[in-house]
């Protein structure tokens, strides 16, 4: 049997691998139009930046080492033009010997990838776009020939500075805006959108974008470039921003013309269409990557999800369906992670965005806790927004801005929502703790208990984007110095210790019955422990999910 591959890196590269450890009789040809097979795709930012000093170590495997240890024929310069599925053939132009020839297939597996989104607007051809090793080359020289060139000038004395422009605020942008800051250039990002990070919700994004301007990165929303010109940039609202060097970073999408000219059936959201298994319309072709149509794994809709850890997963499970056994691809979560600055972004799931253009049932948590028990030092904050169906406490989605220790909560969260471990049940997780690691209440279980007690009726909350338009009486039950660094506009300081002998001072109706009450701490816990006590006491009380911090954070412009 012969199955022939067309595209390496993840998906690509894993399934050939992994193909060849399970039938050793097995020709495996792998068809890479670049120069590279199998390289670190995500690390490529960071070796613009200086992070990684060493372009060698971005390379994972070439030709000679995959045919050393695998026996894979690998031929890389190899772009394949056309596939004949009647014939089961593909047509492979070699970039270096500059000729065409046929290869013959038993198998096939698409592992195109995807291909930066570059607008058509005028000068667009200055933008660069990064996606491949040579990307990642053109994009250093021209760092490295601008920084150069300014060192070499006289009017460096005077600490001329470089400026760029990043266009997206995706993930790839914002890798690429602190690498750009790291080699001593002015950055400015333009996203389209009205906040930065599409995939978190607006209170989270603001953590992102607040972290960006404290390290001198300037951030223009709402807006897009319509020109680029030859040492600026023209924005849509008029303005114009000098741009020694522009990157293009608006999204990808899926690679799809090969499989559309080959006749094979394209999904809903662009990507080539793929059963359980990875096969296509035609049962002799495969498809994984960052070009297929995916299942999300918490809603059943379609969608698009160029991550390396599922293309990587994809590949391996066509391999095994190759050889013969069952398997099936169970959907993805979407579960991605970044470095901005000094915090760490990361999303799993559903946000609160998408499942209110859904008109779906859901209610979320907000907490601020430390990454490790607060008397060890060194604890950072870490905010995380939990999503949850109210009837079933199913866990929707995640998100989690912050320090040390974000990844580690990101990640238990989106293995509760695989096992599918309820909201309220995040309690009960028993979870490594020791002072310089976590907490006796680990953030995760946190997270559990406010749920617990959201879903028991101990706790009524509202959100921080309801609390400016309540006809509720607003208390802010912090202490007097937190109050007067900063509050709610018309709340009324009646700090938590002294609220037992003070509720009196809350209003009452006509009837003599206390008005309703809305209350809110810094965090939540205080708030929490007011309402309990104002319930008790026989007021009308909701809590503001996620207190202070997280209206401050969302409301700040």
């Amino acid at each position: 049997m012969k199955t022939v591959i067309i595209g390496g890196v993840a998906g690509g590269a894993s399934a050939a691998t992994r193909l060849r450890r399970l039938d050793e009789a097995h020709e495996i040809v792998v068809l890479e139009r670049s120069g590279y097979v199998s390289f670190a795709n995500c690390g490529l930012p960071y070796y613009i930046g200086g992070t990684i000093a060493e372009r060698r170590n971005l390379l994972l495997q070439t030709p000679a080492s995959l045919n050393a240890r695998f026996g894979l024929d690998v031929r890389v310069n190899s772009e394949v033009t056309a596939i004949d599925p009647g014939a089961r053939t593909v047509t492979v132009r070699d970039r270096v010997a500059d000729r065409t020839y046929t290869e013959s297939y038993d198998h096939l597996i698409l592992s195109p990838g995807a291909s930066p989104i570059v607008p058509p607007i005028p000068g667009v051809e200055r933008a660069l776009t990064l996606r491949t090793i040579e990307d990642t080359d053109r994009i250093k020289k021209a760092v490295d020939s601008l920084l150069a060139a300014v060192d070499s000038s006289e009017e460096a004395v005077g600490g001329q500075a470089l400026d760029a422009v990043v266009v997206g605020g995706g993930f790839i942008g914002l890798e690429m805006a602190e690498s750009l800051r790291d080699r001593s250039m002015d950055v400015t990002v333009v996203e389209l959108a009205d906040q930065v990070m599409a995939p978190l919700d607006p209170e989270m994004a603001a953590l992102v974008e607040a972290e960006l301007r404290r390290h001198g990165v300037e951030v223009a929303l709402g807006v897009q470039v319509v020109e680029i010109k030859d040492d600026t940039v023209l924005l849509s609202d008029g303005r114009e921003l000098d741009a020694d060097l522009v990157i293009m970073s608006i999204g990808v999408r899926p690679d799809v013309s090969l499989a559309r000219a080959a006749g094979l059936e394209l999904g809903p959201r662009g990507g080539i269409r793929v059963d359980p298994q990875m096969r296509t319309s035609d049962d002799r072709i495969y498809a994984v990557g960052d070009a297929v149509d995916k299942s999300d794994a918490t809603t059943g809709e379609p969608t698009l999800v160029p991550l390396a850890n599922s293309a990587n997963r994809q590949g391996r499970l066509v391999a095994d369906v190759i050889a013969g056994r069952a398997t099936r691809f169970g959907g993805v979560l979407g579960t991605a992670i970044v470095k901005v600055f000094d915090l760490t972004v990361a999303a799993t799931g559903v946000s609160e965005k998408r499942l209110a253009a859904a008109g779906r049932d859901y209610r979320a948590v907000h907490t601020h806790p430390g990454s490790h028990a607060g008397y060890y030092p060194g604890a950072e904050r870490i905010s995380i927004k939990l999503l949850f169906d109210p009837s079933t406490a199913r866990i929707l989605g995640a998100q989690a801005v912050g320090g040390s220790g974000t990844d580690k909560r990101i990640d238990v969260l989106a293995t509760a929502i695989s096992g599918g471990i309820r909201a309220d049940e995040l309690a009960d997780l028993e979870l490594a703790y020791a002072p310089p690691f976590g907490s006796a209440k680990d953030p995760v279980n946190q997270i559990g208990y406010v749920v617990d007690n959201i879903i028991n009726g101990t706790t009524r909350t509202i959100g921080w984007d309801q609390i400016d338009t309540t006809d509720r009486y607003v208390v802010d039950v912090r202490t007097a110095g937190e109050f007067r660094r900063g509050h709610i506009e018309g709340a009324v300081n009646l700090p938590v210790d002294d609220l037992r002998a003070r509720h009196g001072e809350i209003p009452r109706d006509r009837s003599g019955h206390p008005v309703p009450v809305a209350l809110y701490c810094q965090v939540g816990q205080r708030g929490h422990t007011a309402a309990r006590l104002l319930t008790q006491l026989g007021y009308d009380v909701v809590n503001l999910d996620g207190g202070w911090l997280t209206y401050s954070q969302a409301t700040a412009s």
